[in-house]
């Protein structure tokens, strides 16, 4: 099969497609024909070095992101509910690791793989996995509930748009933090109810209009300190950037989202993206032999919407 890979990191020039192994399902495992793998920065973060290179005449795969069909499934846990040809979206757990997405065949446990959506394209249906659930997990650990009011920092990204939706539908009055050019987008397609612009004072900016403070921030951006002002006493400051963790403060609890494999929050998702309830972009699709060129795009600037590679029809 034909996979996206690096031997050594650096810029995306390292990434090669190349022809490896079809990977065999062990116990509890399905295996993925996969159709549309969408990219994200935790794929530029493994093949750019912030994670360990492969060992010398070895490889890692890339990606985290499926979308595609049960091809076979492996003995054990709940692979029988799962028959060759039912569509499905999954997710590689871990940051590096061989048998990864951008790749024809994948194999993924059966706690992180649930049904595609109904009536929704593979590629558009590759965008939900990381993102929604890092959006979910960091809307849990926020404890976000009916009549709270919650910043969304990164209001008009992929992890951001969808953790504003699911605030506003736990009952939470939610106001976007993100570049003014995103307003539209982040009011009248994400659903929040208010929108900051983003500037060098959040903070300030924050309690002009919310002088008490916001109940609880969930932050996709590299704001840390800035932001944490903005939550009153005893509220709760949830990043997904824990290398940019601010500084305790006021009683305010201080948590970052890890994301994990979760096939019931996965299919809540994929429910919600069937209804049109989540707000999917997708920037730009590529074929899985222009991954390095596609990689070297995606980090070229500013990006709204997924970039996704198209592996199969």
């Amino acid at each position: 099969m034909r996979a996206a890979i690096y031997r050594t990191v650096g810029g995306p020039e390292v990434i090669e497609v190349v022809d490896v192994d079809v990977p065999e399902p062990g116990l509890s495992e399905v295996r993925i024909k996969v159709q549309a793998s969408a990219m994200s920065y935790a794929d530029v973060g493994a093949w750019s070095g912030v994670f360990p290179a492969p060992e010398s005449g070895s490889h890692y795969g890339i990606g985290w992101d499926i979308a595609g069909v049960i091809d076979a499934a492996g003995e054990g846990g709940t692979t029988a509910l799962w028959s060759p040809g039912t569509p499905v979206i999954a997710i590689v757990q871990g940051a590096v690791g061989v048998s990864r997405a951008h790749s024809e065949y994948v194999i993924v446990p059966t706690n992180a793989v649930t049904a595609a959506p109904a009536g929704l394209d593979p590629v558009v249906a590759s965008t939900i996995p990381l993102n929604g659930l890092t959006a979910a997990q960091s809307v849990e650990l926020a404890a976000i509930r009916a009549g709270q009011t919650v910043v969304v920092a990164g209001a008009a990204g992929g992890v951001g748009s969808i953790a504003v939706r699911l605030a506003k539908l736990r009952g939470a009055t939610v106001i976007g933090l993100d570049i003014p050019e995103q307003e539209n987008f982040v009011i009248d397609v994400a659903g929040a109810d208010s929108f900051v612009p983003a500037s060098d004072t959040p903070t300030a900016d924050i309690r002009a209009h919310w002088p008490d403070g916001v109940d609880a921030v969930v932050n996709t951006t590299t704001l840390g300190q800035e932001l944490i002002g903005a939550v009153k006493d005893g509220g709760v400051f949830v990043t997904t950037r824990y290398d940019t963790m601010p500084t305790a403060e006021r009683d305010i609890r201080l948590r970052a989202t890890l994301v994990a494999a979760d096939a019931a929050m996965l299919t809540t998702l994929s429910d919600l993206a069937a209804a049109g309830e989540l707000p999917l972009r997708v920037a730009e699709t590529y074929s899985l032999e222009e991954a390095a060129e596609a990689y070297a795009k995606f980090i070229s600037g500013p990006v709204h919407g997924r970039f996704v590679l198209e592996v199969a029809s």
